[in-house]
């Protein structure tokens, strides 16, 4: 990263673009507090993450963030309902089995509550990824490439997902995408190359013109 200077508000809604390599992914690291930068200070809420040790930014993680990976990072072991409880579970919240409940029917899951990963779809296991974002009340969701193993239709059924929970939470949302009609979808778009933050050439895009 160089000459980053980024401020993101409460309840914006983030893309992150750019060719591979740009730097997206170290970019979302560093907002969440999951790494580090040699100089520079990032505040997260009402915490500078580099004035805390890593035990620290986990309890700040634990507290206010939620996280979409490409890769669902569920847990094998748990059903799709214990994999949804577990963040509100380790928050001490005593109505994780409820609010989990609620989630997987509102990602229209709820009939499949009690399936393992593994009995579940590629679609499925990011609905199931989605509900436990939310199910933590985080202030902050970061999403990394959400839609990057999905197929076209499914795609478009989870982005809805996402928005549409995340209007209804009031959440900020800041995710990762190669997916153009996700970013579209945001209030904003941060550019990367090389680490920077760039402005998009346009130069080679065709207005279209409307006529009254």
């Amino acid at each position: 990263m160089k000459g980053i200077d980024l401020e993101i508000k409460k309840s914006e809604s983030v893309a992150i673009v750019g060719a591979s390599g740009s730097g997206k992914t170290t970019l979302l690291s560093l907002l969440a507090g999951l790494d580090t930068p040699s100089r520079g200070r990032i505040s997260l809420g009402q915490y500078e993450l580099t004035s805390l040790d890593e035990e620290q930014r986990a309890g700040v993680r634990a507290e206010l963030v939620g996280f979409v990976f490409q890769s669902f990072q569920l847990l094998g072991s748990l059903t799709a309902i214990e994999n949804v409880m577990l963040p509100a579970e380790l928050k001490g919240d005593r109505d994780a089995a409820d609010k989990a409940a609620m989630l997987l029917d509102r990602v229209g899951l709820g009939h499949r509550t009690h399936h393992y990963p593994r009995q579940l779809s590629g679609g499925e296991q990011q609905r199931v990824a989605i509900a436990r974002a939310f199910a933590s009340s985080a202030e902050i969701l970061f999403a990394d490439e959400p839609t990057g193993n999905l197929d076209t239709t499914t795609g478009l059924h989870v982005i809805d997902l996402i928005f549409d929970l995340n209007e209804e939470f009031g959440t900020t949302l800041v995710l990762v995408t190669h997916d153009q009609r996700l970013a579209d979808r945001c209030d904003r778009a941060i550019h990367l190359a090389s680490g920077e933050i760039v402005i998009p050439d346009t130069s080679n895009v065709t207005p279209i013109s409307t006529n009254a």
